[in-house]
């Protein structure tokens, strides 16, 4: 008897510590559980939360169907098929010449140039007049606007009369303002300011050009054609430096706009020569100098990317 009380309570004994160590088991597995659980859980509401949309592209459409330019006289065609005169069928632009191949007869073919381009560009326009130029260009509603502006703002009787850097800003933000509020899908390219030293450089070795030139042409640069004083020399290089400062305010403002292209200062660095300038004038561009300003802007603007 004694025998088997006592296998009964060491069975007892025995069944009462299983059962605790099950019990204990369950907890842990319990607590493992939860804390998996847990984790999930933040897991989850990690992944779940929103996440910021990338950045979207600038699209650039390479092809545009229709174009409209504002500007000065080198985008009217002056001097480039008779003295002293526009001739805006030769316009780097807009131009139908065959010779020339204008951005516009490049990209539209050259039956349609007749119907959807339009120059609005003015000889003798400063950066002032762009934004009045714009607003014609704008009921065009084109798809494309290329502008060069800025060698009139340089071009004065006097350098104290030069366009100020800031005016210049003021001038070309809002321009592309009207352009964008009233067209936002619209594209803009803009050609830098050519490199006038350069011009001038190239001109004065021609006689009759420097007589053409006496007649009133960019005298802050061309004055005194062949004079090499501290005076003159200071006198251009104050021409250069703030044509280089327009430059920058053209790159500046047009990287704002995401569908804006600068040429990358492709035309300031341009060297023309004698045979790209006007016979008449030896400083605007002759029909040569139209068709090298069309290729570089047809090369940008068809380009995947901007000019660096």
């Amino acid at each position: 008897m004694r025998i088997r009380r006592r296998v009964r309570g060491r069975e007892r004994r025995s069944h009462a510590a299983v059962a605790t160590a099950t019990a204990a088991l369950l907890v842990l597995l319990g607590a493992l559980a939860g804390c998996d659980a847990g984790e999930d859980a933040d897991a989850g509401r990690s992944t779940a939360g929103p996440r910021p949309s990338p950045r979207p592209t600038p699209v650039w459409d390479r092809s545009p169907a229709s174009i409209a330019a504002v500007g000065d006289s080198i985008t009217r065609g002056f001097d480039a098929c008779t003295v002293l005169a526009d001739c805006p069928e030769v316009s780097w632009a807009t131009g139908t010449d065959a010779t020339v191949r204008s951005v516009a007869w490049r990209l539209l073919g050259a039956a349609g140039v007749a119907g959807r381009t339009w120059n609005h560009a003015k000889s003798g326009a400063r950066m002032a007049e762009l934004p009045e130029q714009m607003t014609r260009a704008v009921a065009d509603k084109p798809e494309l606007v290329t502008v060069m502006v800025g060698a009139n703002d340089a071009c004065r009787d006097d350098v104290s009369h030069m366009t100020s850097v800031a005016d210049f800003r003021t001038y070309f933000e809002t321009s592309v303002k009207k352009l964008r509020s009233e067209l936002p899908k619209s594209q803009l390219y803009v050609s830098s300011v050519p490199d006038l030293k350069r011009l001038w450089s190239e001109g004065r070795v021609n006689p009759l050009g420097k007589e053409i030139w006496k007649l009133g042409i960019c005298q802050s640069m061309l004055a005194s054609p062949d004079a090499m004083d501290a005076v003159a020399v200071a006198r251009r290089e104050s021409v250069q430096e703030r044509v280089v400062a327009y430059n920058e305010v053209l790159k500046d403002v047009c990287a704002k706009d995401a569908r804006c292209r600068y040429d990358g200062g492709a035309v300031f660095e341009y060297r023309f020569s004698g045979d790209q300038l006007s016979q008449w004038d030896w400083f605007h561009p002759s029909r040569n100098g139209q068709q090298r300003l069309a290729e570089i802007a047809y090369r940008n603007i068809t380009a995947k990317e901007p000019p660096a």
